[in-house]
């Protein structure tokens, strides 16, 4: 392998951002948006209710709760080939086992479990493993990480949604399913490595003592090496954590019943699968454009910016009423949810560096899981007793405001105190 990767024409980190990418594109067989294609056709079917239903997603982030630790230690433990591969090949069998899954502890069961590999193996691990390969292009890369993931939020529901008008919702997981493991066992399997100096390589391609006018100009400080023990007695982890979980929150609290509310505000079918895709579209835009401007600016502003675009398009959904309005407040709020993919990861590398990074992101991504699970099951809950979602966008508005605040105290952590705290 070592022979290999030093002489191809090109960094071998692009070959592990391709095999991370897969897995995010298929990871989106359990998205919030691809679930949202199901909640009609299975609602009216079985006769759940949309809360059973969005409840499946919430059972799914409490138990990434406790998995994430665990993920993260084993990351380190296995390697992220293992990890990675054993995570898609299980989803695979989540996915397509849906298909039978007619009563409740049958489809909570399968869901869930494709909800856990959503929210904690495959996206800690891919995004762990693109930031050990890059640093002074970590922001870029991240980019295109999630990209990838929305090139799978927008094939995922769209192809549901084809399958489940000529053939059913049941043929629809079962294509989801095999999809999983046709596009992502075959990279992860074979292209996977741990770490750039695992193979004899420098993180971005660097070669040692390079003094290139690229690397010259791109110059950053000597990378913080934090270890979990460290990085927990700091308040920048946990107002990190705590402002995701928030964000995630929001994300989560729309994205399952956007498309169900705007058939509730009389759009049609046609106009609320536009919304859907759009949102996708504008997911990949987003996480493209973030990943360029938290390489220019402060991890922190960034951040705060992508809170504020996401209550902004929060406040204004309750008002969207219009085939225009609906557009336009589901590509903002796309863009947006490619921020909160995105900026975040970066946060975590560049304030606490890559040495403990995979264990760092299983002690705070229960926040994220956390975040998914209450925003699915509050905006249902709120729709099942006033009978529509506006007082959900309100209240999650209102929280995507007070998350700005959050954002803006955080600050790059210093071991003076940390230090002390630790001695004493």
């Amino acid at each position: 392998m070592y022979r290999l990767v030093t002489r191809l024409p090109f960094f071998y980190g692009w070959a592990i951002l391709f095999a991370a990418g897969s897995s995010m594109v298929v990871r989106n067989s359990a998205a919030s948006l691809t679930l949202a294609v199901f909640l009609y056709p299975m609602s009216e079917d079985l006769g759940w209710s949309r809360t059973l239903i969005a409840g499946a997603a919430s059972l799914g982030g409490l138990l990434a709760t406790v998995a994430s630790p665990v993920v993260g230690w084993a990351l380190d433990r296995y390697g992220a080939r293992v990890i990675l591969t054993g995570s898609v090949f299980v989803l695979g069998i989540a996915t397509v086992s849906l298909a039978w899954a007619t009563v409740p502890i049958a489809f909570y069961l399968a869901y869930g479990t494709a909800r856990v590999i959503f929210s904690s193996p495959l996206n800690i691990g891919s995004s762990v493993l693109v930031s050990r390969w890059f640093v002074r292009k970590r922001g870029r890369a991240t980019g295109i990480l999630f990209s990838s993931h929305s090139i799978g939020m927008i094939t995922f529901p769209l192809l549901a949604g084809l399958v489940v008008k000529y053939r059913g919702w049941e043929d629809a997981w079962i294509v989801l399913g095999v999809l999983v493991w046709v596009l992502a066992l075959g990279p992860v399997s074979m292209l996977v490595r741990q770490t750039p100096e695992s193979v004899g390589l420098l993180p971005d391609g660097d070669l040692p003592g390079e003094t290139g006018s690229e690397a010259d100009a791109s110059a950053v400080p000597e990378e913080p090496s934090w270890t979990l023990r460290e990085a927990m007695r700091t308040p920048t982890l946990w107002l990190l954590a705590l402002a995701t979980g928030s964000l995630f929150l929001l994300q989560s609290g729309t994205n399952i019943h956007q498309g169900a509310y705007f058939l509730d505000q009389g759009l049609g079918v046609g106009v609320s699968a536009a919304t859907l895709s759009l949102n996708a579209v504008f997911t990949g835009v987003g996480s493209l454009f973030w990943g360029w401007l938290v390489d220019r600016v402060p991890v922190r502003y960034a951040y705060a910016g992508v809170a504020l675009m996401m209550a902004v398009a929060l406040a204004l959904f309750p008002m969207a009423d219009t085939t225009i309005e609906a557009l336009v407040v589901a590509s903002m709020f796309g863009a947006a949810v490619g921020g909160i993919l995105v900026v975040p990861v970066v946060a975590y590398a560049n304030y606490f560096g890559r040495r403990s990074l995979s264990a760092i992101r299983g002690v705070t991504e229960p926040f994220v899981s956390l975040g998914q699970a209450i925003g699915a099951l509050f905006s249902g809950i709120i729709y099942d007793v006033t009978g529509s979602y506006k007082d959900a966008f309100i209240v999650l508005a209102i929280l995507g405001f007070a998350t700005i605040a959050m954002l803006l105290l955080t600050r790059a952590p210093t071991r003076v105190g940390v230090e002390s705290m630790m001695k004493g």
